[in-house]
């Protein structure tokens, strides 16, 4: 059975978790964490310093023999706010690459929301109800509405807590001035998140991340201004069990907090050496955000980022899993967003993804493509003309700059990377290695998307005539040669035959076979 490792290199910590698959599911090797405050530099100057490099690179040094010791098959290394921040991230990524051999993808805020509510809804039971996520991270906190376990919408806002500590509070205890300020940066960006998601009705609220354990474990322990003792502290937890926070509490906490210096908030239950430091910016998010929405309070989940890479790449090789049904739909469901975004109207371009679909299946002895390539051609087929909306001159390298830079749900940096490239070489030019979207690609796939836009153009070159009927369409693999039969529909198929052939000398360069057209 496959083993995975997931790295997150967060704002405020790294954390690694490898997993294996037993019975379809996940199962739990090893986890490891490190606060290392890659951010703190990045929200003073804009840059990662190289004190904050070198500690996060010691720790995945960590992580790495960790990694080798399980006997890892695939790893997957995400880096959020700070590194979507930093001037000098492509610097700290090559370091990355050099010390681990780990290629970093520095995803975006809805990105990441996305997985944690994955890894989320594949694990809480509760959470396949109508429920609020909130994630309170470094450098960012993404708060999503999940309705029977899909993502009905998401806000990403740069409310994280080592961002604010920087930026608001630089003094310890903070000032009156600093603590208004902080709330009015707060209030002007849940005011943001309020005009997405309006008041959710939800019945159960989930917060992720250390944040949120914080407040959770320390909310109830700091009452009309006192804080109460750990012994004390201690049995209520036992008497809890799962750690929850109501509202009114959250907010006297966050108050309170805000008075303290880092020795008084350290000694309050919950809140640790390092937490201390960066805590009152997160609690007075939360205090804020869950008032203006009208919650209650919430309920702390261990779950995270890591657990959503970790369900992704289950899903990917096991397509038993119920994950896997559910990713498929939100990639599509993100594919058919952008094609309304961008004026494409699906009837007239689902006779393309059909037939790039039957050729899929009909030459598989001929292109070899990896199983994923079937979703990566569909989606190319659906989006190829939505850059025809910004200009028809020059659309392909419109289509593809709009597909590599959209927010397609599901699919990651380098996937979007390769379905811009098969749908960008659907008119004169050819995939080129030195070509600018062949250069985001790793090597390794340069001929495997050379051979998809092969057939995403035999696919266009099927559907010449949009006015007739779908033209049906027998495909014969002899060793040398593939033989294309078209079956005529209402209004004929010379157009497309004609079309075909003139593909024929580009298939026999990429396959090494003839390629006959024939109309019955």
């Amino acid at each position: 059975m496959p083993t995975f490792a997931a790295i997150d290199i967060g704002s405020n910590s790294c954390r690694l978790k490898i997993a294996t698959v037993q019975m379809h599911r996940l199962k739990t090797l090893h986890e490891d964490r490190e606060v290392t405050r890659l951010g703190e530099s990045v929200f003073q100057t804009g840059v990662i310093s190289p004190e904050a490099m070198a500690s996060t690179i010691r720790a995945l040094k960590r992580f790495h023999k960790a990694v080798q010791l399980h006997v890892v098959d695939k790893v997957r290394v995400v880096a959020t706010s700070a590194m979507r921040d930093a001037r000098n991230a492509a610097a700290f990524t090559e370091w990355v690459k050099a010390t681990t051999g780990w290629n970093v993808e520095v995803i975006s805020g809805l990105e990441e929301g996305r997985l944690i509510h994955l890894g989320v809804v594949t694990h809480e039971v509760g959470a396949r109800g109508r429920c609020l996520l909130i994630d309170l991270g470094g450098g960012s906190c993404e708060v999503t509405l999940s309705d029977g376990g899909r993502n009905k919408s998401m806000v990403s806002m740069p409310l994280g807590a080592v961002r604010l500590q920087e930026e608001f509070l630089r003094t310890d205890p903070p000032s009156k001035e600093d603590v208004a300020r902080l709330k009015q940066f707060i209030d002007r960006e849940l005011k943001r998140a309020e005009k997405k998601l309006g008041t959710p009705r939800v019945g159960l609220v989930i917060a992720t991340s250390g944040t949120a354990s914080a407040l959770a474990e320390a909310s109830g322990h700091v009452r009309k201004g006192r804080v109460v003792k750990k012994t004390l502290a201690k049995k209520r937890l036992e008497r809890v069990g799962a750690l929850t926070a109501d509202t009114p509490d959250v907010r006297r906490l966050a108050d309170r907090l805000a008075k303290m210096n880092n020795a008084e908030r350290e000694a309050v239950p919950g809140i640790g050496p390092r937490r201390s430091e960066i805590i009152i910016g997160g609690s007075l998010v939360y205090a804020s955000l869950l008032e203006k929405m009208g919650l209650k309070g919430f309920r702390y989940s261990p779950l995270g980022l890591r657990d959503g890479m970790l369900a992704q790449m289950l899903a990917e090789v096991d397509l038993r899993t119920s994950v896997h049904q559910k990713i498929e739909s939100e990639r599509w469901a993100g594919v058919l967003e952008v094609c309304e975004r961008y004026g494409i109207e699906q009837r007239q371009v689902e006779p393309v993804r059909q037939h790039v679909v039957e050729l899929f299946d009909a030459l598989a002895r001929v292109h070899e493509l990896p199983e994923e390539y079937r979703l990566w051609l569909e989606a190319a087929a659906m989006m190829q003309d939505v850059g025809k909306f910004m200009n028809h001159q020059g659309h392909y390298r419109h289509t593809q700059y709009i597909i590599a830079n959209s927010e397609i749900f599901g699919f990651s940096p380098e996937q979007r990377m390769i379905v811009s490239a098969v749908a960008r070489y659907m008119g004169k030019s050819r995939p080129d290695a030195l070509d600018r979207p062949m250069r985001w690609i790793p090597v390794e796939e340069h001929m495997n998307v050379t051979r998809a836009v092969v057939l995403l153009r035999l696919a266009v070159a099927l559907n010449q005539d949009r006015a007739s009927a779908v033209l049906q369409m027998k495909t014969h693999v002899y060793p040398k040669r593939v033989l294309l039969e078209l079956v005529p529909g209402r209004g004929g198929a010379e157009l497309e035959a004609w079309s075909l052939k003139k593909e024929a000398a580009y298939f026999r360069e990429v396959f090494r076979r003839e390629l006959f057209v024939e109309v019955a």
